[in-house]
């Protein structure tokens, strides 16, 4: 069989999450072809290098530079529905001549066709709006039920039981049809791997990720937050397109990259970790049982993150309580 896999491009995550599934369907035995754009497409083609690649329509979004993100997400709108038809197109045009079996879109609205067996992953079935445009919440939630029902199956990476869920309401309740399935959270730290030896060690690690120019804004924050600190603080970037260089700032140290190999082990030993509220990053943190240590910063103006910020501390006062 073979099966294409293709997140979207908007920050690492969905791209993050797409790698044990691929994982899975090599060790099953299936053929696995990659799907995608920009730096998350750069990240699977790091991990499986000799796995062909299917290059699907560029998305380039970038947020506002304010804490409200409203005028951003509208503009945003016209490239994101003009990306998904660009999409099903090129799925159309690969399907006369590459016997695809299965599709994996992860959050890729246009990636459906007849010809073949289509599955749409998301974790946000309802979708969280700014509070000037809560009003417009149903229409958001309708709309995006009219993209993931023109799939055969939709997969939610989290748990089927709300009182343990990583998402909470947003993946909350789900659609009651046989087409829909909770499929546990995804995370690419699930899987069994060797860990590479580093020099790299620091008492607080942020990992970065997301839109620009907030992922560029969050590593200035930090920078200065840390500057006058006696730790040793190490940032990564989250930027897979560039080269593995390291810039030094008496205790801090910037990197655009790691590995998981080399990532995983200076996580363990840091006492604080960083990152923005994205569902794949808590999936990941959750996965290593590390939530307990990370300080989770939404980025301004998502209100999905904002929400997720929220849920997993009392996520993480729940799971103290129980056990």
């Amino acid at each position: 069989m073979l099966i294409l896999v293709a997140p979207l491009n908007w920050g690492l995550g969905h791209a993050s999450r797409c790698i044990p599934l691929i994982h899975r369907f090599l060790n099953e035995g299936h053929d696995v072809m990659l799907g995608g754009d920009g730096e998350s497409l750069t990240l699977l083609k790091q991990h499986f290098p000799q796995l062909p690649v299917l290059c699907l329509a560029t998305l380039n979004i970038r947020y506002s530079r304010s804490p409200r993100q409203t005028r951003a997400v509208l503009r945003a709108l016209p490239q994101l529905l003009r990306n998904a038809l660009q999409d099903h197109y090129i799925l159309k045009d690969c399907l006369r001549t590459t016997p695809i079996d299965k599709v994996i879109s992860d959050n890729r609205f246009g990636l459906y066709s007849p010809k073949t067996h289509c599955v749409y992953i998301t974790h946000q079935i309802h979708i969280r709006l700014p509070r000037t445009w809560r009003w417009a919440e149903p229409i958001a939630n309708a709309l995006h039920t009219r993209i993931y029902k023109r799939y055969n199956e939709l997969w939610i990476p989290d748990y089927e039981d709300l009182s343990c869920s990583l998402a909470g309401d947003l993946s909350h309740p789900a659609p009651t049809t046989p087409q829909t399935q909770y499929i546990g959270p995804l995370s690419r730290f699930s899987l069994p791997a060797q860990t590479a030896t580093t020099d790299l060690q620091a008492d607080v690690v942020a990992v970065l990720s997301g839109l620009e120019p907030q992922r560029t804004i969050i590593e200035q924050q930090l920078i200065q937050r840390f500057a006058d600190s006696q730790e040793q603080v190490l940032i990564i970037q989250g930027l897979v397109n560039r080269p593995k260089t390291r810039i030094h700032r008496r205790n801090i140290t910037i990197i655009p990259h790691l590995p998981d190999s080399e990532l995983l082990p200076i996580l363990q030993q840091a006492h604080t970790i960083i990152a923005r509220s994205g569902y794949s990053t808590i999936m990941d943190l959750h996965t290593l049982g590390m939530l307990p240590k990370a300080e989770l910063i939404p980025t301004p103006g998502q209100p999905e993150q904002e929400y997720l910020a929220t849920h997993i501390k009392h996520f993480i006062t729940n799971s103290i309580i129980n056990n």
